[in-house]
């Protein structure tokens, strides 16, 4: 199948992962909603603060045009109760009048008249001089609102004076002022009794009105001002760590780095995610504002909406940038919110200070100003400072889309205008989004390998044909030296022979056309470093995860690599897939090298790789993962669907096609990831340990998936399946400790470094139990000294059925004879049935891992404590036989005691100290070296560790021997 490439290649990539965000979007509806609609939230706070505030000033006309004000018309003296913080009982009004019949009248006219109501005679209090009245207004404070003195001077002439606590009062955040409240209406009350008793006329029309003066609306406090800059940050900070979050995520769960095996390019990434945040971006934007319309706040009703709008879409892009650049330093998708809280933190207080004027104003340098405006929140609290400056009173036009590049109304210092926030803002987006490329490219992966740090000024990295170089360890890391690569003859004649068939071709560069893979002298060393951090300084030492491997995978064949934990099966996957550089050798892969970066381009369409882990989206389903990968692979589109469904199929997912991966178990999650790993017919197909989690009957199901798929490409396996290897395999090949130990077929490893052969004898049952039990005693003892007399062995396992025996392959020889005559006295025996077989392949790997680790000990000099039933403790070399006991020599013994150790793997392959035999003499030919006693202090206790004598098994003939 022809795979599209170059710039066709491109866009389909671009449609493809454009597609899958909007899906995850899609799926994921909870944050998607909230991203979108979590202005909303912080607009109606913002109203209802705006609206609390309005609510306090209500009664003041302050904060109003008033180009016509209504007149208040003989305002009446208002109760007592009115006044804010009284006592009661209060009165409405003291008075004094020297006992004058003719003031005690006016006042009791004032009390009659008073417009809307009359007051009551309780409600008011006489005194005769008004320094008794203040006596008693000392003495009773906040009892009532004000005091009339009258003075009667003679028959025409009466004066008056009035007493009011000139102090304003504050109660619910209203005011109250005495002078309008009760001096004036006091004031009015007695002039006007005063001249109708004066002229005689109880009738006497006495209208005053009263009327402000006609002025503009004074500015009011602007809660968009004020709370706006914090709640729209607070707003743009949900998109911000979700955006952040799913970089993070892909990146954490190594599903960037399988779409990258598949030929993914980085330009085709980063544009999806941009377009569709930039889309999310752009609804977010406008719905804030038309949010803010619809509470009807002035900032959004009297600025152009091109000028609002461009404000918040700018920011909300400036922060996506931000999120990119950032999410280069995280590995961990749960730091993100962390973060998420830390960038509000710091932007609430830098708001907090733009919003008091620094720097934006002419007394700050222009240096502070550029070095503020590179972070995001400050110019969006300085744009919506200016802006609302631009609507704070009825009066002022606010911001037009042609007066964007003027100062904006009332803005005094005029150092930035609303343009020059855009251009900041669309620079400082370009910056963070660049950045994020840069920072993407130089900071270690997941794999911990990063480009150069000035990777850009490669000519090759701009053509395709090189610059693609990465390099291991952080920018911070110092380096050591790297260590040469090791080069050790191989032991197995088998793994020389290949070794020297590789090297061969390499020298005289033939071209084996039935080659698929090449490995010439693979080497991986993971060099020590030196990370500085800010308390501690941390050394590793260098790691040779692979010490030079010379290897060929022939054409339809498929080649098994077994190997324990850590013995660099994953690690050379990782080199021939790109995932990991090389430190030495190379590999071919069709002709191209894996250390070429055009060549690896060219690999990389052409394998398939099933990883060891399952590196799916949960929110997407079996179908459209493999829609996914077969467009990022290069299929035509028109046959992507056709492939899918054959795919989904063959691994018999067809019914589970549009289930959600996060809904799959375990088995049909690895069955999705072989899917993928087929995509695109590739010429090599890689699959690391595909199997596991699966039920026998899936298991055999894809073993014929995988035997099938061997036509016409050639397929790599690790599992840790024995009888997975087993079968599929053309060819093995066990790993341990870096290096290839052994290759060659099943049959072949097996005869080589298994145990020997396993027979099997099954006897006859006869008819009664007591029969039964004395016929099988008489068979089990004949047929163990048959054994036993012919080839010296005992049986490993027994029970009243069968007897199973190991015959070692030194007996190999007698084998025929011993069979045919076995099989003649079939009958005299009570045999039923032999089964004569090679040891497992199980036994093979265990026994190669073994001589890995005992290789691995004595190359180290590490050293494991036996405690012996005495209580004496040895220091024993790791992998030791015969260990000898120092000072137990003695008459009896004059050469002392030794034990013979038994060892076995633990969990993690390591080997450790199983058991050991009773004590036996020390044979007189053996050759006894000295022991050594070493004295460690620890906490101020001495203690000795005595080493064992170790003893050359070859020196200990059989009869000497423990069994």
């Amino acid at each position: 199948m022809e795979l599209q490439n170059g710039f066709l290649l491109l866009i389909q990539q671009y449609k493809a992962l454009f597609f899958k965000n909007l899906l995850l979007s899609w799926r994921n509806k909870r944050s998607t909603f909230i991203q979108l609609f979590s202005s909303l939230f912080f607009i109606a706070l913002i109203f209802f603060i705006q609206e609390a505030v309005k609510s306090r000033y209500a009664s003041s006309s302050s904060f109003k045009s008033e180009t016509d004000p209504k007149p208040l018309v003989a305002p009446p003296i208002p109760p007592c109760e009115d006044k804010y913080f009284t006592k009661r009982p209060c009165f409405d009004f003291v008075w004094s009048g020297n006992g004058s019949a003719r003031i005690g009248e006016i006042v009791r006219r004032i009390r009659v008249n008073n417009p809307g109501r009359s007051i009551p005679a309780e409600k008011i209090k006489e005194f005769k001089t008004p320094d008794e009245t203040d006596d008693w207004l000392s003495s009773n404070p906040m009892l009532c609102s004000g005091a009339l003195h009258f003075v009667d001077r003679n028959a025409t002439v009466i004066s008056y004076g009035i007493q009011t606590n000139s102090t304003p009062l504050a109660k619910r955040g209203n005011f109250e002022d005495p002078t309008s409240k009760f001096q004036i209406p006091l004031q009015l009350a007695a002039e006007r009794e005063i001249a109708r008793y004066l002229i005689g006329d109880a009738s006497f029309s006495w209208v005053v009105s009263l009327k402000e003066f006609t002025h503009p609306a004074l500015e009011i406090f602007s809660a968009v001002q004020s709370a706006g800059p914090t709640f729209f940050l607070a707003s743009a900070m949900f998109s911000f760590v979700f955006q952040i979050s799913a970089l993070i995520t892909e990146k954490e769960l190594k599903l960037r780095q399988a779409m990258a095996m598949m030929g993914l390019y980085d330009t085709a990434y980063w544009l999806s995610w941009f377009t569709w945040e930039g889309i999310l971006t752009l609804i977010s934007s406008l719905l804030t504002v038309l949010f803010g319309m619809m509470f009807q706040f002035d900032f959004f009703l009297n600025n152009s909406f091109a000028v609002v709008f461009l404000l918040f879409f700018l920011f909300q892009l400036n922060m996506t940038g931000f999120a990119f650049m950032l999410s280069a330093f995280i590995s961990k998708s749960s730091s993100s919110i962390t973060l998420g809280y830390f960038i509000f933190i710091i932007g609430f207080l830098t708001q907090l200070v733009t919003t008091f004027g620094f720097p934006y104003n002419q007394g700050i340098s222009k240096t502070y100003r550029t070095v503020w405006s590179i972070f995001p929140p400050n110019l969006l609290a300085q744009g919506l400072n200016l802006l609302t400056m631009a609507t704070e009173t009825s009066l002022d036009p606010g911001v037009s889309w042609n007066g964007r590049s003027k100062c904006t109304p009332n803005d005094t210092e005029c150092v930035i205008t609303i343009n020059e926030i855009y251009i900041w803002l669309v620079s400082t987006s370009c910056l963070w989004f660049v950045l994020a490329i840069y920072l993407d490219n130089i900071i270690p992966n997941t794999s911990g390998v990063r480009k150069s740090v000035l990777y850009f000024l490669n000519p090759g990295y701009w053509t395709g044909k090189g610059g693609n170089k990465w390099k291991e360890g952080g920018i911070c890391s110092c380096m050591s030296s790297m260590p040469p690569v090791e080069i050790i003859l191989p032991d197995d004649e088998d793994v020389r022979e290949e070794e020297t068939k590789v090297k061969q071709q390499a020298t005289e560069g033939i071209v084996d056309s039935s080659i698929a893979v090449q490995i010439r002298g693979l080497a991986k060393i993971y060099a020590g470093s030196t990370k500085l951090g800010c308390c501690k300084c941390k050394r590793t030492s260098p790691y040779h995860a692979l010490k030079g491997i010379w290897l060929n995978f022939p054409k339809d064949q498929l080649f098994c690599l077994l190997g324990p934990n850590g013995a660099g099966k994953t690690t050379a996957i990782n080199c021939l897939t790109g995932i990991t550089p090389v430190t030495g050798g190379d590999a071919l892969i069709y002709g191209n090298s894996i250390r070429s970066p055009t060549g690896m381009s060219t690999i990389r369409r052409m394998i398939g790789v099933c990883p060891q882990f399952d590196i799916l989206w949960d929110a997407l389903s079996g179908k459209e993962h493999l829609y996914l990968f077969a467009s990022i692979k290069g299929l035509p589109p028109a046959s992507i669907k056709s492939v899918a469904e054959n795919l989904l199929a063959e691994v018999r997912l067809t019914e589970d096609a549009k289930v959600r991966a996060g809904s799959y178990s375990g088995g049909m999650r690895r069955r999705l990831s072989v899917a993928i790993a087929l995509i695109g017919e590739p010429k090599l197909l890689i699959l690391d340990e595909p199997t596991t989690g699966m039920d026998p009957i899936t298991r055999r199901h894809v073993w014929d998936v995988i035997e099938s798929a061997k036509k016409g490409r050639a397929i790599i396996l690790t599992t840790h399946s024995m009888e997975e290897a087993d079968i599929l395999s053309d060819r093995i090949g066990i790993m341990a400790k870096g290096r290839l130990r052994c290759i060659g077929t099943s049959i072949r490893l097996k005869s080589r470094f298994g145990t020997g052969f396993i027979a099997n004898i099954s006897f006859a049952e006869d008819a009664t139990p007591d029969q039964r039990d004395t016929s099988s005693a008489v068979n089990h003892i004949a047929v163990k000294e048959f054994f036993k007399s012919h080839l010296d062995v005992s049986p490993k396992e027994e029970s009243k059925s069968f007897l199973t025996f190991v015959i070692p392959h030194e007996k190999e020889k007698l084998l025929k004879n011993f069979f045919g005559e076995l099989q003649e006295r079939e009958e005299e025996f009570g045999v039923t049935d032999i089964q004569l077989g090679l040891t497992t392949l199980e036994e093979v790997f265990l026994n190669i891992a073994k001589k890995a680790e005992l290789e691995s000990a004595a190359a180290e000099g590490s050293f494991a404590s036996l405690n012996l039933n005495s209580g004496a403790s040895l220091q024993v070399p790791i992998g030791a036989r015969f260990i000898g006991i120092p000072g137990t020599e003695s008459t009896e013994n004059p050469r002392g005691i030794m034990v013979e150790v038994y060892w076995q793997q633990d969990d993690s392959g390591a080997l450790c100290i199983s058991g050991y035999s009773s004590e036996i003499p020390i044979p007189s030919h053996v050759e006894i070296a000295s022991s050594t006693t070493h004295t460690n202090s620890t906490s101020g206790r001495r203690r000795q560790q005595v080493h064992g004598i170790v003893i050359d098994p070859s020196q200990i003939v059989p009869s000497d021997s423990v069994s």
